[in-house]
């Protein structure tokens, strides 16, 4: 028991020793953690206050530079050489060019002009003209003649000399001048008591370096570093309250540091409010880090842990939503908004610079992607879209900014120095194509279609330039693709040309005023019309004929085809009544499928003319083939069942011909003109007419040869095996008044024992139209 008591004893005195080590421990390392916090405040804002005077030394030197380059508008300059030379002075010209543009421009309170010998022959001082120039210069000759020698080449030893980035900042456009080297000096000096910027800048020319006689003139200004000087100086600087005083301020909160001109002389005191980014520490963290040390301790550094380990997840999440509201998801490259806030910035840059540079927005689009995701899929075309990125991305400089706007579309903008840099971007763009693209172990070769606009010749609002260079890439696309367009003001006249057709194509559409002429087609049996295709004609009232070929790219472009499609159709089948025994073929566009309702209008034109479906021959190009959705061949089979014959038009111009002929299956097959025409010439092209004329044939389909405009090739389509013939060696397009007589004509023509000559020459009369 007493062996066991003496263990007790032991232990309990262990703890005790070991309970007074931990206090010991946590009461010495909370002590050094207050004299750490304590001395990290004091050191905070001390390191700020030599931070804040650093800045201002900066800002005082950059206000230095500031007047020399303001000194440089004028003094390089021919004309300020020209008269700065001539004897007598022009004052009126000296005046308004140096004393009273310097003075009401840029606040400089005096202004010399210097002779080569550095002889004073122009004075104003505050806006004054002195008539007694050497004697308004004698005044201050103590000061100037420093700054004056310096601006020579001969500085005074005591003056001080700035860094290498001050020096280079003034050197770096000396090179453009005509005249080499161009002496400057710039100080703080004491004048009159006050601090001021004293500086002297050679006269030189900036083009001619003969007009220079001699040893250059100096321009010397003095500018007082008064309140509003420093009140400029602080606001830059976020420092509203910087002063300067003759002696040390007196007021709680505020820091004075000695103010020392360049020759050493002591100008007095720079005085401002400090930041002191250690007051949180002494006032805050260091009582709280006291009361704390002991028992909250874990359970602050817990919260802390705890509160910083959210906000970072939240920084991050915040941090991935901005990242994702300004890039393309696909390509990772900024979108059309992050695009517009650098174009805007760019430009406001541009404006307040008033320089000659440009700032250029080109526009890309890669040509025929569609067809990619058509025939590849979209996943193969979003792989295509990820290496335009990156091959873009690569030929562009490091200070273009490059963006992806959607689907196939690009934008880069560039600042740049003159339109040959802008003309330099644009072969950079179209060499990013040279190459092709790997596409899911395919190459692909690829173009693209480029529009340019440039700030500040086609505007100077990133709405007004991205308007002007998606029209010059419109206008590329329209001539023929894989080209770059610079924008000009007749692009945008014919944009407005084409908005005027749009809007009257729209009331046209409406007030009936379109209409529609046929084309017979002909027999190869027996000779006579058996369809006409209704093809759309307008006659604008002040425009006269406007072509199809105009105006249906525009309604195709202006979302009006749906409606012009239903107005052909509604006519076709009006007219269709007048001629019982005849065919009539209608072409359908690829919109129709996709934005009508196309099976339940032909059941309604049905209902309400009563013309038999079996009469009306529906033509689709290969373009609905290709968009090969499940809803196309649901309408084609639903049209189909209706009793509508289905002819392919323009059939070997698309990429998968043969294939539709396998999918679908068509009455007609209209082989189109490109093969057709010179035919008698062209033997590759009879073996192909000949081989889809036996395919057709042996699926039960009628062959018609469009395009015929020869008696030749007339006779070598009837020869392959043609069905029907169509062509202007037959008949242009007429008017519905005419088929009739067109009928009969062909019908005399081809019934021998009937026919008179009269007939005869009439169809041929006919057919030279």
């Amino acid at each position: 028991m007493i062996l066991t008591g003496l263990r007790s004893a032991g232990y309990k005195g262990d703890l005790s020793r070991l309970t007074m080590l931990i206090g010991g421990a946590l009461a010495f390392f909370g002590a050094l953690l207050l004299v750490v916090v304590a001395y990290a405040g004091w050191s905070a804002n001390r390191t700020a206050v030599e931070r804040e005077r650093q800045l201002v030394d900066n800002a005082l030197d950059q206000a230095v530079s500031r007047i020399l380059n303001e000194e440089k508008a004028i003094a390089w300059w021919d004309d300020a050489v020209l008269n700065a030379q001539m004897r007598p002075l022009d004052i009126e010209w000296i005046e308004t060019n140096f004393g009273v543009y310097f003075y009401e421009t840029f606040g400089h309170d005096e202004i010399y002009l210097v002779d080569g010998d550095n002889h004073p022959i122009y004075a104003n001082l505050a806006g004054e003209f002195q008539q007694d120039a050497a004697g308004a210069y004698e005044h201050r000759a103590d000061v100037l003649d420093q700054i004056v020698r310096a601006a020579r080449g001969v500085r005074d030893a005591g003056l001080r000399v700035r860094d290498g980035a001050f020096t280079a900042d003034q050197e770096r456009y000396s090179y453009l001048l005509g005249a080499g080297d161009a002496g400057w000096s710039g100080h703080i000096m004491m004048v009159d008591g006050a601090p001021a910027v004293v500086s002297a800048m050679a006269i030189v020319p900036s083009v001619d370096a003969d007009t220079l006689v001699g040893q250059p003139h100096l321009m010397v200004s003095v500018v007082r570093m008064d309140e509003d000087f420093m009140v400029s100086v602080g606001r830059t600087l976020l420092m509203p309250d910087l002063t300067f005083s003759s002696a040390p301020a007196g007021a709680d909160g505020l820091v004075s540091n000695e103010f020392v001109a360049d020759d050493g002389a002591a100008l007095g005191y720079l005085n401002w409010t400090p930041r002191r980014p250690g007051r949180t520490l002494l006032l805050f963290i260091l009582p709280l880090v006291g009361i704390g040390l002991i028992g909250a301790g874990m359970l602050t550094a817990t919260m802390i842990r705890r509160l910083k380990r959210a906000s970072g997840e939240l920084a991050d999440r915040e941090a991935q939503s901005r990242h994702e509201a300004l890039h393309d998801a696909l390509s990772g490259l900024p979108n059309r908004h992050h695009f517009v806030q650098n174009l805007q910035q760019s430009l406001d840059e541009l404006i307040q610079s008033r320089n000659n540079g440009r700032v250029v927005v080109a526009y890309i689009d890669v040509d025929r992607f569609k067809d990619i995701n058509d025939t590849m899929g979209h996943q193969a075309g979003d792989t295509l879209i990820m290496a335009v990125a990156e091959r873009l991305g690569g030929v562009i400089g490091p200070a273009d900014f490059l963006a992806r706007f959607g689907g196939d579309e690009f934008a880069v903008m560039r600042r740049a120095t003159d339109e040959a840099d802008a003309r330099a971007l644009v072969e950079c763009l179209r060499d990013a194509f040279d190459e092709g693209f790997e596409v899911w172990g395919q190459h692909v070769r690829m173009t693209a279609s480029i529009g340019v606009a440039i700030a500040p010749d086609h505007g100077l609002s990133p709405e007004e330039l991205m308007r002007h260079a998606d029209i010059a890439l419109y206008q590329g696309k329209n001539q023929g693709r894989d080209r770059a367009m610079f924008f000009s003001a007749e692009m945008a006249a014919e944009v407005e040309q084409r908005r005027e057709i749009e809007l009257d194509l729209q009331v046209a559409i409406e007030g009936g005023e379109l209409r529609l002429h046929y084309q017979p087609l002909v027999s190869c049996a027996n000779g006579r019309i058996t369809t006409v295709e209704a093809l759309l004609r307008w006659t604008h009232p002040q425009k006269g004929e406007i072509s199809p070929g105009v105006f249906v790219p525009i309604a195709e472009e202006a979302g009006l085809m749906p409606a012009l499609g239903a107005y052909v159709l509604r006519r076709a089948f009006e007219e269709a009544t007048r001629w019982p025994d005849l065919d009539v073929a209608i072409n359908l566009s690829p919109v129709q499928f996709r934005h009508v309702d196309l099976v339940e209008l032909l059941q309604s034109l049905i209902a309400e003319h009563g013309v038999n479906p079996r009469r009306i021959v529906l033509e689709v190009t290969e373009g609905v083939m290709m968009e090969s959705t499940e809803r196309n061949r649901e309408i084609l089979n639903a049209i189909r069942s209706l009793g509508f014959k289905i002819a392919l038009d323009d059939f070997g111009t698309g990429y998968s011909s043969l294939r539709y002929l396998c999918d679908f299956r068509f009455d007609k097959i209209k082989i189109d003109r490109a093969f057709v025409t010179g035919i008698n010439e062209r033997k590759r092209a009879m073996t192909i007419i000949q081989s889809v004329v036996t395919l057709g044939r042996g699926l039960g389909m009628e062959i018609v040869a469009e395009g015929v405009e020869t008696e030749a090739e007339a006779s070598v389509m009837r020869l392959v095996g043609v069905t029907e013939l169509q062509g202007f060696f037959f008949s242009r397009a007429v008017p519905a008044e005419e088929i009739e007589r067109l009928q009969r004509d062909f019908a005399v023509a081809n019934a021998p024992s009937d026919a008179t000559p009269a007939a005869i020459a009439d169809l041929r009369s006919l057919r030279r139209v």
